[in-house]
């Protein structure tokens, strides 16, 4: 499997595919389900395109897409049956490579011993089957987080290192999507196993898939599909370009970090802190952030204990509590450092921006706070030396 981190690019010159029918697709999920994948997709579930462990790709959300807004998500049905194009779910593949809850160890109490016991089972192979380019991106950055320092992380490792990632280009963006602003969309960059485009037209409903390491090629290689002609490898590249020109949200054209760095005392982040609820939700789809906390827990008779890994966010006021007190009283200095870090001081740590345009913090905020708007709002603030307005009309949720 391919684990390339590298920056945003097409497929290798010449190489020109194969395309497959809905056929093409049900093989697919059969053969890595043969070779022993797990393989997870998106599905319909509970009013909304959620990633689960697909049996068959009759599972997959044919005929669905989204309307999004800010702090808002709605199913719309379609009418070409296309299978992907919808935007961004509430669930990204950090819930699979970075689970919210992870036993690291338990303990009995064993006729006056104590026993410990490993936390977790050997992960499955997963196979992520409808990839978006963004989170391809939010996967290479969560590979630097986590297995590209001094401090790697064993587990996300072990599970990283045997997942199959299968990309599908976007050709219908959502009302919040940003990839363009941020370079991770929605043409496909490196790192995929497999990548494809789907075609929903007049010629019929088809798949343009391209193998991106040789064990995708294999997988291939085992598919019902025949060779790309040149219709629909044009249709499928002229849908993605024209995908990057249909981006709902853009950031505005100036260099964040130095944005970031330079709007720490602007008056827009109280007006911010007037509206964010610091419920963390934006952390919590955030395809990138990385914080955990540690939980110890205990039976009543006192003879099993266990400890867990759990997901944290620095909205909670506690996460930055030392002896005296948190060091991030205010919801201004929370939401403050989480974007500040989101576009800014991440560059100092990992080298890149955290923030790859899914445009997810924006859909899943309660309140319908727009990451793209605060940054414009500094950025105006920052050229004018004057307070930014007040938020456009309509930016809160419906």
């Amino acid at each position: 499997m391919s684990t390339d981190t590298g920056t945003n690019s097409s497929p290798p010159a010449g190489s020109g595919g194969l395309v497959m029918g809905k056929d093409g697709m049900s093989a697919l999920v059969d053969v890595l389900i043969a070779r022993g994948f797990t393989v997870v997709g998106p599905t319909v579930r509970d009013g909304a395109i959620v990633l689960a462990e697909l049996r068959s790709a009759d599972e997959l959300p044919y005929g669905w897409g989204v309307e999004l807004e800010a702090g808002h998500y709605r199913l719309r049905e379609r009418p070409d049956g296309a299978a992907f194009a919808n935007a961004a779910g509430p669930q990204s593949w950090k819930r699979f490579l970075h689970p919210p809850r992870v036993r690291q160890w338990s303990a009995d109490r064993v006729e006056g011993e104590l026993v410990l016991t490993a936390g977790e089972a050997p992960p499955p192979r997963y196979a992520f089957l409808g990839v978006r380019p963004c989170d391809l991106r939010a996967i290479a950055v969560q590979d630097r987080v986590l297995t590209g320092g001094a401090y790697r992380d064993g587990g996300y490792a072990e599970r990283r290192s045997g997942a199959l990632l299968i990309v599908v280009e976007c050709t219908e963006p959502g009302a919040t999507c940003f990839c363009v602003s941020m370079g991770t969309g929605p043409a496909a960059g490196p790192g995929y196993d497999l990548v494809m485009t789907e075609v929903a037209d007049e010629a019929g409903h088809r798949f343009w898939v391209r193998g991106g390491s040789p064990e995708g090629a294999e997988i291939l290689a085992e598919l019902p599909a025949r060779p790309a002609d040149p219709g629909t490898r044009e249709t499928a590249r002229a849908g993605v370009t024209a995908a990057a020109d249909r981006m709902g949200r853009t950031m505005p054209e100036a260099d964040l970090r130095e944005l970031m760095a330079g709007t720490l005392d602007a008056p827009r982040w109280d007006d911010v802190a007037g509206r964010c609820l610091t419920c963390g939700n934006c952390t919590m789809v955030c395809p990138t952030c990385f914080c955990t906390t540690t939980e110890d827990t205990t039976d009543l008779t006192g003879d099993h204990a266990e400890r867990w890994r759990l997901w944290d966010s620095c909205f909670d006021l506690d996460f930055s509590l030392l002896h005296g007190g948190p060091v991030r009283a205010t919801t201004r200095s929370r939401y403050r450092q989480w974007m500040t870090h989101k576009l800014g001081t991440w560059y100092d740590q990992f080298g890149s921006s955290g923030c790859v345009g899914c445009g997810r913090c924006i859909v899943w905020c309660p309140v319908g706070i727009d990451i793209t708007e605060e940054a414009a709002a500094l950025d105006d603030w920052t050229r004018s030396g004057k307070p930014a307005p007040a938020p456009r009309e309509g930016s809160g949720p419906p």
